[in-house]
């Protein structure tokens, strides 16, 4: 798929029970840490999406329901 100037490849998984069970061992034992980018609250969906697209994302998104 081609986005603009950007070129990307879409990745399917379908992960197994060992693979899952694999993955909370090493969160658990701290060897693998998820790297979060920032954290925004669901009204700032628009911003994440802009940020998004003008490439400067280094990790992963939290977003923030409220209740």
């Amino acid at each position: 798929m081609v986005r603009g100037d950007k070129k990307m490849i879409l990745i399917g998984a379908n992960p197994t029970r060992s693979d899952l069970i694999f993955l909370k061992d090493l969160l658990e034992t701290g060897k693998l840490k998820p790297v979060i980018d920032r954290r925004y609250n669901l009204e700032k969906v628009p911003d994440v999406i802009r940020y998004l697209e003008d490439g400067h994302v280094k990790g992963k998104f939290i977003i923030t329901v409220k209740k």
